[in-house]
């Protein structure tokens, strides 16, 4: 387990139609560590941005896919993304606001 910090938790924001609409019930889309944790994320989240209250963390592990250029096959690198749930009491997430 690699000894992370909660800056180095959440590395950006996902920027889709899916994440946007789910704004709405304030749920916000992340990439984060691949070695983080559930309750690692939720620190982050709730340091980082002032006045959230986190309710649930839902985590996926995303394979990397298969990229060929010319006969030479690789793989692009693993990632995880995380979908945090705020409070009903908590305040929004600034970074979002705007777009």
């Amino acid at each position: 387990m690699a000894d992370l910090r909660y800056y180095d938790v959440i590395l950006k924001p996902v920027i889709t139609e899916k994440s946007m609409a789910a704004m709405g019930d304030k749920k916000y889309t992340f990439l984060v560590h691949t070695e983080a944790t559930k309750t690692q994320i939720k620190e982050a989240v709730e340091k980082l941005f002032e006045g959230t209250k986190v309710a649930s963390v839902n985590t996926m592990n995303l394979d990397g896919k298969k990229k060929r250029r010319g006969m030479v096959v690789g793989k692009t690198a693993k990632t995880k993304k995380a979908i945090v749930k705020l409070a009903d009491d908590s305040a929004d997430i600034e970074i979002f606001e705007g777009l």
